[in-house]
């Protein structure tokens, strides 16, 4: 049980990745509150947790409204009396070439990725600061890392997400807190079974591991720096994609 004892809060906790990593972190001992702007998804996500024998508890927030975030954090420490480890998952994605692309398109992906991240950083570090222990963790790309033709935006708020982890490593260190990104590369999720024979099998092309990525491989990531075992760990990105950018 690497996180017994351990309250875990994760955005954008309802599907996917972001429930995956709610799943092992639970099962791994963490308590978990699930955030999520589809509040009807997360309690259901928190719902399994239970009957697995864990304990969750989800509240629907839009990450991307600095009030509502602030106004959430007394409800969690009320439901779970402290905040030990914040997983900022929650994106989006709006593709389209930059020659298209719209000013809405834009803001809401920086909107909700970087400053989504940033809000829950903003609000969660000060109970982590008061008990002089934490692990923050964001949910970056490989797209962030080598960009992608038509989806300038998002690579904008990955790469964001990666200089915000590295410049909050140094502010929280000296209060026992470690801050760290993971790198997903191309994982099996919903929008990718989207996707055309043709077009997975050009992304398979891409890695050197002959599979994509499984949501539960980011967890597994995400658990290790979660818990002690990553202790000297901080301003890390920590890429999980089959070998696609080494």
């Amino acid at each position: 049980m690497l996180l017994k004892d351990r309250v875990a809060v994760v955005t954008g906790a309802a599907q996917n990745i972001g429930k995956a990593i709610a799943v092992d972190l639970a099962d791994h001992g963490a308590e978990i509150c699930l955030l999520d702007v589809n509040g009807r998804e997360a309690t259901a996500a928190a719902e399994e947790i239970n009957e697995r024998g864990g304990r969750a508890v989800a509240f629907q927030v839009d990450v991307s409204n600095f009030d509502e975030v602030m106004a959430l954090v007394p409800k969690v420490l009320d439901a779970f009396d402290s905040v030990d480890i914040l997983v900022n998952n929650a994106g989006i994605t709006r593709d389209n070439l930059l020659a298209r692309m719209t000013e809405d398109e834009w803001d809401a992906v920086i909107q909700v990725n970087l400053k989504g991240a940033f809000t829950c950083s903003r609000a969660f570090c000060r109970p982590m600061i008061k008990q002089r222990r934490g692990r923050i963790i964001s949910i970056s790309s490989v797209i962030g890392l080598a960009g992608n033709a038509g989806q300038g935006n998002y690579a904008a708020s990955k790469a964001g997400m990666i200089g915000l982890t590295k410049s909050m490593a140094r502010e929280l260190a000296p209060r026992g807190i470690t801050v760290n990104a993971v790198a997903p590369g191309f994982i099996d999720t919903a929008m990718t079974q989207a996707l055309s024979d043709a077009v997975r099998e050009g992304l398979l092309r891409r890695v050197s591991i002959p599979r994509l990525g499984a949501p539960e491989d980011v967890a597994a990531a995400v658990t290790f720096l979660a818990s002690d075992r990553a202790s000297y760990m901080t301003g890390q990105v920590l890429n999980v994609d089959g070998g696609m950018v080494m």
